[in-house]
């Protein structure tokens, strides 16, 4: 099962930092976890509604919504992160 890790505001939104899913066999990819996470509803479907506010990151690294997920992966999400 994947461990699935929230930061900053989506953390605060969500009410929690991570969980664990059991991934449906049709979850194969980035894209497929964010439209799960999506069709939960409420705080999960605001945020989710709009990827592109969201990045993501699998075993710690930069990931996109093509990216294979698999069961033991690790899987972040967490605002565009900018410099200054």
């Amino acid at each position: 099962m994947p461990d699935i890790l929230y930061f900053a505001w989506l953390r605060d939104r969500l009410g929690r930092e991570r969980e664990t899913l059991t991934l449906p066999s049709d979850v194969t990819h980035v894209r497929d976890l964010v439209r799960l996470l999506h069709d939960r509803g409420g705080e999960y479907g605001e945020i989710f509604s709009r990827p592109e506010l969201v990045r993501v990151a699998v075993n710690q690294s930069f990931a996109t919504l093509g990216d294979r997920v698999r069961p033991d992966d690790e899987i972040a999400f967490f605002p565009p992160v900018t410099g200054g």
